[in-house]
């Protein structure tokens, strides 16, 4: 289809069947993640996920057969852009969409796409990771969750931790050790299970930012066939590796947004005031314009890598990058917006206090994970230098 006409047709779609609600800046507590046991308080939230779901917009570069819309890289840019044009939200996000389906694309056999694929797509199953634990986190590798064979399933037993959402989560791809004789990077096993069963129990684990989205996972005999091997039993670190690289991509922006996507200049003007037409500030204005330029040339870096890898479609090592860069340009904005706000950014409860500074409070304290979660920043500074650079060890 010729893009113009593809723009026309999406832009009049998104216009007519977008409800105005889903055109507003999104609250915490609207947060499209679907699921099972997602309750919606805005009604709009699940009928513009319904709606884009039907049209393969929730997952829009996915194959049809599989719930997408079967875009290719340019038609799903545009997409993005209208989008952006008219400030509709994202209609679905989740470690569904953005990890263990693209993961699936890739290594999962036709059975495993045909079951778990179209039901990431309708926002019907909620995902989460068994990654981390507690003497496992940037060596990952060192993981101890055991998984025996006993008949067609695998028996696991041992304990995740930082897993988000696991409370709310239907189904989890986990990393489970299946042979303890070999070396470390090579008795691993990537499996899927589900959540809601006897030998699974989650406890969630309270932020600084006074949220939960993190967890304690525990499994004891819990039971996973042996269907759900992605990939070959004890290869899962290949799995692995991709799917973090799917991760940094899109905790850094990579898929196509860039770090920026904020309202930063308005909120400043607002709190600091203007003068002439600028704001009133001399240094926070220059701040304010210099994160904003480096937003611009980061979403250009992004977009020019999306087309380089058009025919791969895959992430590569670069991912690091995006993940490095994209959430330390969150975290400034944080900080740039503290700057602006002051002490109506401090707040935890009680008058004086609008929901929207107080909910600024906690974004600002819930990026201080930011350098940590995906792999810490030390982490993707030592990829970036021996698999984008070539740097010797």
């Amino acid at each position: 289809m010729d893009l113009d006409v593809f723009r026309k047709e999406t832009r009049d779609w998104l216009a007519s069947q977008c409800p105005e609600s889903m055109r507003t800046a999104m609250p915490g507590d609207e947060y499209p993640g679907g699921g099972k046991r997602a309750r919606y308080k805005n009604p709009d939230t699940q009928l513009w996920m319904q709606r884009c779901a039907e049209k393969g917009y929730t997952a829009p570069t996915w194959p049809k057969q599989y719930g997408g819309a079967g875009l290719d890289a340019r038609q799903a840019q545009v997409l993005r852009e209208e989008m952006s044009r008219l400030k509709v939200r994202t209609p679905l996000v989740g470690m569904g969409l953005s990890m263990i389906g693209p993961a699936l694309l890739e290594y999962g056999t036709e059975e495993q796409k045909a079951e778990h694929l179209p039901r990431i797509a309708t926002g019907e199953i909620w995902w989460c990771q068994g990654y981390s634990e507690p003497n496992s986190g940037s060596d990952l590798a060192s993981l101890q969750t055991r998984a025996v064979v006993d008949g067609d399933e695998y028996i696991i037993n041992g304990q995740k931790v930082w897993t988000s959402g696991a409370d709310r989560a239907d189904w989890i791809f986990c990393l489970v050790r299946t042979d303890p004789k070999a070396p470390k990077h090579n008795g691993i096993t990537f499996l899927l299970f589900d959540m809601d069963q006897p030998g699974v129990s989650v406890r969630p684990i309270k932020l600084i930012s006074g949220l939960s989205p993190f967890c304690e996972t525990y499994f004891q005999d819990a039971r996973a066939l042996r269907k759900n091997v992605v990939g070959q039993v004890n290869d899962g670190w290949t799995v692995a590796k991709r799917l973090l690289q799917y991760e940094r991509t899109m905790i850094g922006g990579g898929q196509g947004g860039g770090a920026g996507r904020s309202n930063l200049v308005e909120v400043a003007r607002q709190y600091v005031g203007v003068s002439d037409g600028k704001l009133a500030q001399p240094q926070l204005r220059d701040e304010v314009i210099q994160h904003g330029m480096n937003d611009r040339c980061f979403g250009l870096a992004v977009r020019r890598n999306l087309e380089e890898s058009r025919s791969t479609k895959a992430p590569s090592f670069v991912s690091s990058m995006f993940k490095l860069y994209g959430t330390e340009q969150n975290k400034s904005r944080s900080e740039l917006l503290l700057k602006a706000m002051g002490v109506q950014m401090l707040g935890w409860q009680g008058e004086g206090f609008e929901e929207k500074e107080l909910e600024a409070t906690r974004a600002w304290l819930r990026t201080k994970a930011n350098s940590i979660e995906g792999g810490t920043s030390e982490v993707q500074l030592n990829i970036i230098a021996k698999r984008v650079l070539g740097l010797p060890d």
